[in-house]
């Protein structure tokens, strides 16, 4: 089985989850909401967090520019909208510059070429391909093309086209998947947890979950079952106006996730039987 190396961290095998906390549009365009919720990452364990970048002249569809939205800036464009909550370079020049602060990783996903260009000009240590991107072969070149270590949601995707993406990878640039349903929130019984092996057994290196599921129950089975990457969205209130706050874990719902993973990391162990010195004196005791 491969391994995948982020940053200085070894993922795959027996090598602690890496945790990314999706901040995705969350930030509402705010940099000091951004900067909370990095801080809030950084202070729960997480290993990196996550945005979204794009490039909305180009991003949004043309049927949808002039479309009217209510929004917190009022009654505007979905273009407009787009642009609002959209960092440019000099908010991404003090998020590189804080998440160093903090000692956690960050990257954006990138839903066009121009973005992933934009990107790369700050070396993240990886990249986060969104499901939506997964089948667009021009987009993943251009990521491949950049030599950052790439990983991918597979959401709304069938195995044809995640083989497809596996070929166009190939093994020049390290990559792994994440298994993913796009749907916010996702329902329970559309997780498909047990794909997770087939992926992972059918590409030989690490699988990761992205989930958009509400609560931390199915999260927490997916590191029982493996998973290398655990990526969730994250917000500082799911009730605040936005697209996916609703499917986001609050503060006390990351802590507690990572909390209970590196718990169950510990329990799985390394499937050696053995006896444990703790259970000596027991085993004396009781055996004779």
């Amino acid at each position: 089985m491969k391994t995948i190396k982020i940053g200085n961290k070894e993922l795959g095998g027996s090598n602690p989850c890496f945790i990314i906390a999706e901040i995705g549009i969350n930030h509402n365009g705010d940099l000091n909401m951004a900067k909370k919720l990095i801080d809030i990452a950084a202070e729960s364990g997480c290993n990196a967090v996550k945005f979204q970048k794009r490039t909305p002249d180009i991003c949004v569809p043309e049927d949808q520019k002039t479309k009217m939205r209510e929004t917190p800036w009022g009654y505007i464009t979905y273009l407009q909208y787009k642009k609002k909550i959209e960092f440019e370079k000099k908010e991404y020049d003090i998020i590189d510059a804080y998440c160093k602060e903090k000692g956690i990783y960050w990257t954006a996903s990138c839903w066009d070429i121009p973005s992933v260009e934009f990107i790369n000009q700050y070396k993240p240590a990886f990249h986060k391909v969104p499901s939506a991107m997964l089948t667009d072969e021009k987009i993943i070149l251009a990521y491949k093309k950049s030599g950052i270590p790439m990983i991918l949601s597979t959401g709304m995707s069938s195995l044809e086209e995640i083989d497809s993406a596996a070929k166009m990878l190939s093994d020049d640039v390290p990559w792994m998947f994440l298994l993913c349903t796009s749907t916010y929130p996702a329902a329970n019984n559309e997780i498909n947890l047990k794909a997770m092996e087939v992926l992972r057994n059918r590409y030989n290196r690490p699988i990761g979950y992205s989930g958009h599921e509400i609560g931390l129950q199915i999260s927490l089975a997916a590191a029982a079952l493996g998973a290398s990457v655990i990526e969730r969205h994250i917000t500082l209130d799911r009730a605040t106006w936005g697209t996916d706050h609703s499917a986001s874990l609050e503060p006390k719902g990351l802590k507690q996730l990572i909390r209970d993973i590196r718990v169950i990391e510990a329990a799985l162990g390394d499937g050696n039987i053995k006896i444990y010195d703790s259970e000596i004196p027991i085993r004396a005791k009781l055996r004779g």
